[in-house]
């Protein structure tokens, strides 16, 4: 059974989570240290973050694995831990998920590999694909609904990880997001319109922004997604706002109230998929739940 199409054809209004990141840091992460290896050190840590945003509303809880596939996770030197720290990250978060019974669903989160696509790069297609099967086969071991592919700025990536995705799991539905932080179009020049034709033709349930410079940002790439193609299901993930860097830490500015104007902004500009990204907080993502589920 495909929960997330049950999900949306039940709902006008889908809440997704908050930052992951951003909560890890706050209890000790290191900057620069790779997030997912909290799975197995602070499991527990791990799994609070995931209930704090499903104790908020939300429905679309993402696995803490963004940077977990090979190619980040080998500038650790842990690419030999992919199965472990993606399996892992899953079945914490399915025992959150069945622990809530709110009917929230378990969503892999795949991010970009950090490296750029021959031939303007080194990456070849075939490899890219090869290690994000890899980390979808290792989340789809662990037991997810979905798939959330996201931040990404290139749409050949885009279709590398999609493919792989389908390639590990072939059933399994998929939601994308780019992120389009360069001047309204993403940091390898695609526009919104380009965005949204491409997304839905390589068949993602839902597609849409992430990330950014913020919720102005992301409600001027919804709307242009929606203009050219008002029947997709939209999302938007805006992180909150700029950082700044206080004391060599990043600080969002954006504050709960802020965010749930964004929220409330979002779904009359088309989206249907809502939720935040980068310092984010489940105080956000609750004041967004008040405007949205209200």
């Amino acid at each position: 059974m495909n929960k997330l199409q049950s999900l949306l054809d039940s709902s006008s209004i889908v809440m997704a989570d908050g930052a992951m990141g951003t909560m890890l840091f706050e209890a000790g992460l290191k900057f620069g240290d790779p997030p997912e290896v909290w799975n197995v050190a602070h499991p527990e840590l791990v799994r609070s973050v995931h209930r704090g945003y499903i104790d908020a509303g939300s429905k679309l809880i993402l696995t803490n694995t963004f940077g977990g596939n090979r190619f980040r996770l080998g500038m650790h030197n842990l690419q030999s831990r992919v199965h472990d720290l993606n399996r892992t990250a899953a079945i914490l978060l399915r025992a959150e998920v069945e622990a809530a019974g709110t009917g929230a669903l378990v969503v892999g989160d795949i991010g970009p590999s950090g490296e750029i696509l021959a031939p303007l790069g080194t990456l070849e297609y075939a490899d890219a694909v090869e290690g994000f099967a890899e980390q979808a086969a290792a989340l789809a071991a662990g037991g997810v609904d979905a798939f959330w592919i996201e931040t990404m700025s290139a749409l050949e990536e885009m279709q590398a990880a999609v493919e792989g995705v389908r390639k590990a799991a072939p059933d399994m539905p998929v939601i994308t997001t780019m992120t389009f932080d360069t001047r309204g179009h993403t940091m390898m020049g695609v526009s919104p319109e380009k965005a949204v034709k491409a997304l839905c033709e390589l068949g993602a349930a839902a597609v849409g922004g992430n990330c950014g410079n913020g919720p102005d940002e992301i409600l001027a790439v919804i709307k242009k997604m929606h203009a050219a193609n008002p029947t997709a299901i939209l999302v938007a993930k805006s992180n909150t706002g700029m950082p700044e860097l206080v004391n060599g830490k990043a600080v969002y500015k954006a504050k709960p109230d802020d965010m749930a104007q964004y929220a409330r902004e979002s779904r009359e500009t088309g989206a249907r998929v809502i939720g935040a990204c980068c310092g984010s907080t489940p105080a956000h993502l609750k004041a967004m739940a008040e405007v949205l589920l209200s």
